[in-house]
């Protein structure tokens, strides 16, 4: 893992209005949300909170832990269940499909728990890139990264600008020290 401590900083989390304003997401983006199920105002608490019990109870059999916080959850009762796939091109690379559910990424506390050291904050399972190529994580702030065989990505400073960078083919920063 690499130490990056200049990422952006995210403008604040989105408020009950901004999660129901009808122009939050590109247009292409927008439809993909919709196809899959989502809706302005959606919000399962419960299948986030069972999520959130269901992480904080797992123990790697070397000990790691899952991290869980108010901004991993959030994002999880809004798109949580949710299989987004693009119907448009890409505007810079092919764009990705979407699978939030951060049980995809259970055995994975150590990895994520070395994501969170290396970018000095906490780090949550969030779903999965494509068909597994690649792990979703939420940070404390609400940053969201991606990790793949290749190496670790920031997709964005909040979960929106996260699944407009997959969803609509934008090409990720990847993560780098320094």
């Amino acid at each position: 893992m690499h130490n990056r401590t200049d990422l952006p900083q995210q403008s604040g989390r989105a408020t009950p209005a901004d999660r129901a304003a009808a122009t939050r997401f590109p247009v292409a983006v927008d439809a993909a949300l919709r196809t899959a199920g989502w809706q302005p105002g959606r919000w399962d608490i419960r299948q986030a909170e069972e999520w959130a019990d269901a992480l904080r109870a797992h123990t790697s059999p070397a000990g790691h832990q899952h991290a869980v916080f108010p901004a991993a959850v959030e994002a999880w009762a809004e798109f949580g269940g949710l299989h987004i796939t693009a119907s448009a091109p890409g505007r810079q690379i092919a764009p990705a499909s979407v699978r939030i559910d951060p049980l995809s990424g259970l055995h994975l506390a150590r990895t994520l728990g070395d994501l969170g050291r290396a970018l000095e904050t906490e780090v949550s399972p969030l779903g999965e890139e494509g068909d597994g190529q690649a792990v979703l994580a939420i940070d404390a702030e609400g940053r969201v990264y991606s990790i793949d065989h290749t190496g670790d990505w920031f997709l964005g400073t909040d979960i929106d600008q996260a699944l407009a960078t997959l969803v609509g083919g934008i090409q990720p920063e990847r993560l780098t020290s320094g």
